[in-house]
C-alpha cells in the first residue's frame, strides 16, 4: 500500500512538473524545507528557519560576506571607531527604502536598536534582548544626522561589529512596528532584496522582489518558502520540478542526488552543533553524577557513523572545529556503560530511573534525523537502566516548550555566526537561562562560566580570549549540562538550472543573487 501511494505521489509530482514546463518561464523559485518560520521580527526570531526568511526580508548596518564571517556594509556604507574603541560612527545610505515606502535613515536605526536593549522604549519587550547579550554593553544610540548614527559602548567590545551582522539586529520599519505592534512578526516590513507578499502558516512565505534594493533588483521575481515536511517528498518534489532547491537533505539522499544529472550538490562545513540537552532543574538531572552517566552511556562515535554517515563528525565540544575558539583539549566522555552503572549507584540510583526525551519534529542542519537519533539514544540509555519515554511535539510548540524548560532530555542544537563566544554564551550563561525565552534550555547557572565569558568579551587579545573561552569549554565538559553530539556539514539540493543561491556557513540561505536559466 504505501510503494503504491509513494509511486501514485511521483507519477502526480512527474505529471505537475511536466505542466510547469509546459507554461511560459516565470521567474519563480520555490524552496522546500522541513518546517515553517515562528517569527518573522529580527528581534524576536530563535530558530533557523524564522532567521532564513528574515536574511533575505531585512538588511543589517552591515552583513557577513557570502563567502565567510569577514564583515561588509549593507545599510552602512562605511564607518569609523574612535581611538578609544567605544564610538562607533555609522555613514548611511542614501535613497533607502522600507518596503512600505518609508525612509531608511538614522532615526530609523536608532528605532531599531534602541526598541532591543531601551526598557523607556514604547515597543521594547525583555525576550528581544535574549539574541543579542553582547548588545548589553551599549550606552547610548544617537542619530547625529539623517544619515549618521553614532554607537556607543560601555567598554570596548572587538566583536561589535560581528553583533550588528546578526540577524536580531537588522534595521526594521518604525512605521510598520508602529501599525502592526506586537504583530509585526507576522507582518514584516525591512529594506532587504525581498518584501512579504503573503503567509499560509505551516504552509508557504511567498516574498515578492524589491526592486530597488540598495544591491540591484533581484533576478527573481517570487521566492517561496514551501514546507514539505518528509525529506523524500521533498526530493520528489524536486526532482519533478515544483520545487528548485531543498535543504534538510537525510544521508541517503546525497548519493541519489550526486547520481542525478539534472540535480546539483552544495555543501560545506557548517558553524553548528547538535547536543543533548540535560535540564538541570528537573531531579535526577541536577546531579553531576546523573549527567555524566548519560553521557558514558551513550555511543556518540556510533551514533554519528551510523545515522550521519559522512555528513558530520563527533563532537567534542559545544564549538566546532573550524570555529576560533575551539578547545582541542577538553576532556572528552568517552563511550563507556560499566562507568555510567557504577555512576548511577553512586549517585543512589542503581536501578536507573524515568525520563523523557524530546525529539525534534523536523529535520535541522546540524540534526538531519533527530528521530533516528532519539531511538539510538533511547536504547543506550535502557541499556544502563535510564528509561527514556520519547516525546515530540510540532516545531513551534517544541520551541516554545524547551525554551521554558518543560522537558528532561532535549535534542536541539546552535548555528554559530563565526564566534566562539556568541555561541558559548547562549548555550551556558546564567542569563541566557531566563524563561521563556532561554537559549540556555539546559538551565545550567555556573558563576564561573559567567564571570569567564564576561572576561572574554572584555579582553580585546584573540589569543587571551581564547584562553578564556578554552576555560568555559572544560568546565562544561566535566558538569555536562549539554552532551555535544555532532558538528554537520550544510548541504542543499538544487536543480541544475538554478544558480546563485548562496548556502552561507552560518545556517542560512541568501536568494538575492538566485537565477533560474
Amino acid at each position: 500500500m504505501r510503494l503504491t501511494t509513494t509511486l501514485a505521489m511521483l507519477l502526480s509530482l512527474l505529471l505537475l512538473g511536466a505542466d510547469a514546463a509546459a507554461q511560459p518561464r516565470t521567474r519563480t523559485l520555490v524552496f522546500g524545507r522541513s518546517a515553517d518560520a515562528t517569527f518573522l521580527d529580527p528581534a524576536k526570531f530563535l530558530d533557523n528557519e524564522s532567521a532564513m526568511v528574515i536574511e533575505n526580508v531585512f538588511d543589517g548596518l552591515v552583513r557577513y560576506a557570502d563567502d565567510s564571517t569577514r564583515i561588509e556594509p549593507a545599510l552602512a556604507e562605511a564607518w569609523s571607531v574612535s581611538e578609544n574603541g567605544l564610538a562607533y560612527t555609522f555613514r548611511l545610505r542614501r535613497g533607502v527604502s522600507f518596503h512600505d515606502g518609508s525612509p531608511m535613515n538614522a532615526q530609523a536605526a536608532q528605532f531599531s536598536l534602541l526598541r532591543k536593549i531601551d526598557p523607556a522604549h514604547p515597543y521594547f519587550r525583555s525576550q528581544f534582548s535574549k539574541m543579542d547579550p553582547s548588545l548589553g554593553g551599549v550606552r547610548a544610540v544617537e542619530a547625529t544626522s539623517e544619515h549618521s548614527l553614532r554607537i556607543t559602548l560601555k567598554a570596548p567590545d572587538p566583536l561589535f561589529l560581528n553583533s550588528l551582522a546578526r540577524h536580531s539586529c537588522y534595521i526594521v520599519s518604525p512605521a510598520a512596528v508602529r501599525a502592526a505592534g506586537d504583530g509585526f512578526d507576522k507582518l514584516p516590513v525591512g529594506t532587504g532584496p525581498f518584501a512579504l507578499e503573503s503567509w499560509i502558516k505551516g504552509e508557504r512565505i511567498i516574498l515578492k522582489a524589491n526592486p530597488r534594493h540598495f544591491s540591484g533588483a533581484p533576478k527573481i521575481d517570487t521566492l517561496v518558502f514551501k514546507v514539505v515536511p518528509d525529506p523524500e517528498v521533498r526530493l520528489l518534489e524536486l526532482r519533478a520540478g515544483s520545487i528548485q532547491a531543498m535543504d534538510g537533505l537525510t544521508p541517503g539522499q546525497l548519493g541519489e542526488v550526486r547520481r542525478n544529472s539534472a540535480l546539483t550538490l552544495d555543501g560545506k562545513p557548517g558553524m553548528n552543533v547538535g547536543y543533548l540537552a540535560m535540564n538541570t532543574e528537573h531531579a535526577p538531572l541536577d546531579n553531576p553524577l546523573v549527567r555524566r552517566a548519560i553521557a558514558h552511556a551513550i555511543n556518540r562515535p556510533v551514533l554519528v557513523k551510523s545515522i550521519f554517515q559522512g555528513m558530520a563528525t563527533q563532537a567534542l565540544t559545544l564549538v566546532p572545529p573550524n570555529m576560533p575558539g575551539h578547545d582541542a583539549k577538553a576532556p572528552d566522555t568517552a563511550y563507556d556503560p560499566t562507568q555510567a552503572r557504577r555512576l548511577l549507584r553512586q549517585a543512589g540510583l542503581a536501578q536507573g530511573f524515568e525520563t523523557t526525551l524530546w525529539a525534534m519534529p523536523v529535520s535541522r542542519p546540524y540534526m538531519p534525523q533527530p528521530d533516528k537519533i532519539a531511538r539510538f539514544i533511547q536504547e543506550n540509555l535502557a541499556a544502563v537502566g535510564i528509561r527514556a519515554r520519547i516525546v515530540t511535539h510540532d516545531w513551534a510548540t517544541y520551541l516554545t516548550k524547551a525554551y521554558s524548560g518543560e522537558h528532561d532530555l532535549c535534542l536541539l542544537g546552535w548555528i554559530s555566526t563565526g564566534d566562539a563566544g556568541e555561541m558559548l554564551e547562549h548555550l551556558l550563561d546564567r542569563d541566557n537561562a531566563v524563561k521563556p525565552h532561554a537559549s540556555n534550555i539546559s538551565f545550567f547557572r555556573d558563576q564561573r562560566v559567567h564571570d569567564l565569558l564576561a572576561q572574554a568579551k572584555a579582553t580585546a587579545s584573540p589569543k587571551a580570549r581564547e584562553e578564556l573561552l578554552a576555560q568555559v569549554q572544560e568546565i562544561a565538559a566535566l558538569e555536562l549540562p549539554l552532551l555535544p553530539l555532532a558538528h554537520a556539514s550544510q548541504f542543499l539540493a538544487r536543480a541544475k538550472n538554478v544558480q546563485g543561491i548562496v548556502n552561507h556557513q552560518s545556517g542560512v540561505i541568501r536568494f538575492a543573487k538566485a537565477s533560474i536559466r
